[in-house]
């Protein structure tokens, strides 16, 4: 049985007394007001001692079965680990050589990330748009190997269809009821479901999972009447979901706190112009290296201007629109336009000469030079890659 850590008594009647007593014998009876021990007594429940606001105690009602939950006893004799730990732990600390080159995550991140779905907890990636959540979700599913499953959220019309199922009528057969894919996901042992986009998701979807991701009941009912099928998640299930959270994201809703709390949380780290650099140099090694690195700046300091109090925007670049914007230099499109096209759209045009794409359009013109595209690709690298194949 699992251990019980609160104090819970129960409530005997003694000649004319209430008494209450917890496991080892010990009297709280003085602590309790009678009203308190006669109510818990008449509906044959225990009561628990609970710490609220500023250290008062108060007693409730709870389960007479939790009565006789033991206390596990403080001992120094040594327990061994659980069979197999030696080998989960090893794993975890070893699982960073599983994460892919393209995915720029610190490392303790990536252990806790796989850490937390191989003990089964449900994940939550948080951080701005762009910034590799749904990589990194992805990227975990194919570093455990596992079964996956993928539902946008945010996309998500009809939550109920999505995540339950929907009735039909055929002429032969009658009417009928189709479940949804995400029944077969969380009936799948060890299965990885992403729930993408939670935050843009509607309150219906949130209010469906609730069972779903509860720790202590794991279920999905198909139907609210009595008697209905109720699903049970599989053993092993990790759902990781992704989540924006922050005024500036279009659609998005404030997340019911009963929901984060089903979550561990993992956030993703936006990136310094270094790490953006590195990033961008490892995808596109033929783009000469200077090309580059203004790019990894520009998406730098339009997050710094971002967080400032007085900052003119309210967005920096993703790293998604770096890439984006590197993949057009790659493809012989000049800095200049590559901003024109990626960036410039992404910001407010409202305030003429004060407006945030006013800003922008100033700060990468510091970075722009007639001799922008000059010596396009690397090619040092391209002159290797030539000589590798033809060898």
């Amino acid at each position: 049985m699992n251990a019980h850590k609160s104090i819970i008594v129960t409530i005997e009647k003694q000649r004319s007394r209430l008494v209450a007593l917890d496991n080892s014998g010990k009297d709280w009876t003085s602590e309790i007001y009678f009203n308190t021990r006669k109510s818990a007594y008449n509906s044959n429940m225990a009561l628990e001692r609970t710490i609220g606001k500023n250290n008062k105690v108060f007693w409730r009602r709870v389960s007479l079965d939790l009565f006789d939950i033991p206390v596990i006893p403080i001992t120094d004799e040594s327990i061994e680990a659980p069979e197999g730990h030696k080998e989960i732990v090893d794993f975890i600390h070893g699982s960073y050589s599983l994460k892919p080159k393209g995915l720029a995550m610190a490392e303790l991140k990536w252990k806790y990330l796989v850490r937390s779905a191989v003990r089964g907890k449900n994940i939550l990636m948080t951080g701005p748009a762009g910034c590799g959540k749904t990589m990194a979700a992805k990227s975990l599913v194919h570093a455990l190997d596992r079964p996956d499953f993928y539902f946008n959220l945010g996309a998500t019309q009809d939550p109920r269809s999505t995540l339950i199922g929907n009735t039909h009528f055929d002429n032969e057969t009658g009417t009928y009821f189709s479940k949804a894919l995400f029944v077969k996901a969380i009936s799948t042992p060890n299965a990885i479901i992403l729930l993408d986009e939670l935050s843009r998701a509607h309150p219906d979807a949130w209010n469906i999972l609730m069972t779903v991701l509860d720790e202590g009941q794991r279920y999905l009912r198909l139907d609210e009447a009595d008697g209905s099928e109720t699903i049970n998640v599989a053993e092993g299930v990790t759902f990781v979901a992704t989540a924006n959270i922050g005024n500036e994201y279009t659609s998005t809703r404030v997340m019911d706190k009963a929901l984060m709390d089903r979550f561990i949380i993992v956030e993703m780290d936006v990136l310094d112009a270094e790490e953006e650099h590195g990033l961008l140099k490892y995808m596109f090694p033929h783009i000469n290296d200077e090309l580059l690195q203004p790019v990894a700046e520009i998406a730098h300091l339009t997050r710094i201007e971002s967080l400032s109090e007085s900052g003119k925007i309210t967005s920096g670049v993703s790293t998604r629109t770096s890439v984006e914007v590197s993949g057009l230099l790659f493809d012989g499109f000049k800095l200049a336009h590559a901003a024109e096209v990626c960036i410039y759209p992404q910001y407010s045009n409202d305030g003429g000469v004060e407006s945030e794409r006013t800003y922008i359009k100033q700060l990468v013109q510091k970075y722009i030079s007639d001799g922008s595209s000059d010596d396009l690709f690397n090619e040092d690298e391209i002159q290797r890659s030539n000589e590798g194949t033809s060898s």
